[in-house]
């Protein structure tokens, strides 16, 4: 190949290259990077991208060089002159892309294994996921519909389901987890920044799985001690934690709760839907909705809300729930 032909390569191949690279820096194609692990999962994420953009600007330099170069003149119907191959470019672009894929291969499996491991002294919550909510236990027994980790130290999930497969995923923290039946999975974070970062639930798990929404706060070291030494406590109202512990805002709208579902009737209304029924008190229609819901359906929904919340729910709680909703009630 000619020098002239060769700089005309190499500078195709720069244009394609800054175009390319301008697009992937220009653009916040990643959430801020809220953890180690997650800054771990970027920098595979950009070895990747530097790789493809590195393929595609060789690749598109070639391909628009010989459209460019031996491009068919007008009237041309001859065929061109017979070619063998060349067994050196056919070794190189078997070897290049193999070594480039094991090189990708080892980073990931390096930092896989590095996200596996905690630091010193790690903090340790129980994760449940349900139809259609999180819930998260600490160590000293406490339970939240929300979750809250220290900055600057490991944090490790233990993440189950009660019903039907979810996936925890907090697009900050980067890694995601299933929520099995009878099955534990681990998953550890290490968080970097405060703040308040969603949950979400990644696994179609039914009507309101949309909804199946929590957020995570990292304190810092000094905000956690005063939130450990608190109990933990998330909340001053206990029947609100019932209600953030079962999911009830999954399914329902409650304006008090800050819940918006539409899977199950406004619970803004129960006075209305209450009187509606004629089943006796407001108390009473509450907590019989929610231990036999087939008793009385709402009209225009199915019977749709699971059935065991009456052995699921403690009766002290199961009280405490019921007082909130009728406190709530419009």
């Amino acid at each position: 190949m000619r020098r002239g032909s060769v700089i005309q390569l190499v500078l195709l191949g720069l244009v394609a290259a800054a175009i390319t690279t301008a697009v992937a820096l220009l653009i916040p194609w990643l959430p801020v990077a809220a953890g180690k692990e997650a800054q771990r999962i970027d920098f595979v994420f950009w070895f990747t991208t530097a790789i493809a953009i590195g393929v595609f600007a060789v690749v598109a330099a070639v391909l628009t060089f010989e459209v460019w170069k031996f491009r068919a003149r007008p009237g041309d119907d001859s065929d061109g002159p017979p070619t063998h191959g060349h067994t050196g470019l056919e070794i190189a672009w078997t070897t290049v892309p193999a070594v480039l894929v094991t090189a990708i291969s080892i980073v990931s499996a390096v930092i896989l294994s590095q996200n596996g491991h905690a630091t010193a002294n790690p903090f340790h919550v129980e994760v449940i996921g349900q139809q259609f909510a999180w819930t998260f236990t600490y160590p000293n027994g406490t339970s939240s519909g929300s979750l809250t980790i220290p900055e600057g130290r490991s944090t490790i999930l233990d993440i189950t389901s009660k019903d039907v497969i979810h996936s925890f995923w907090v697009p900050q923290l980067a890694q995601k987890q299933d929520a099995v039946p009878g099955q534990h999975n681990r998953l550890v974070i290490t968080p970097v920044e405060t703040g308040t970062f969603p949950v979400i639930c990644t696994e179609l798990c039914g009507l309101g799985h949309a909804l199946m929404r929590s957020h995570v706060d990292i304190l810092s070291p000094a905000d956690f001690a005063k939130w450990e030494a608190n109990g933990g406590k998330t909340t001053t109202d206990p029947g609100l934690a019932v209600f953030q512990q079962n999911g009830c805002g999954g399914c329902h709208t409650l304006q008090a709760a800050g819940a918006n579902g539409k899977v199950g009737p406004d619970l803004d209304n129960l006075k209305q839907e209450a009187t509606k029924a004629n089943r006796g008190p407001l108390a009473a229609f509450v907590k019989e909705s929610i231990v036999n819901p087939a008793a009385y359906l709402e009209p225009g929904y199915t019977d749709q809300m699971p059935h065991t919340f009456g052995q699921q729910i403690p009766a002290a709680s199961l009280d405490q729930l019921v007082q909130y909703l009728v406190a709530n009630a419009k």
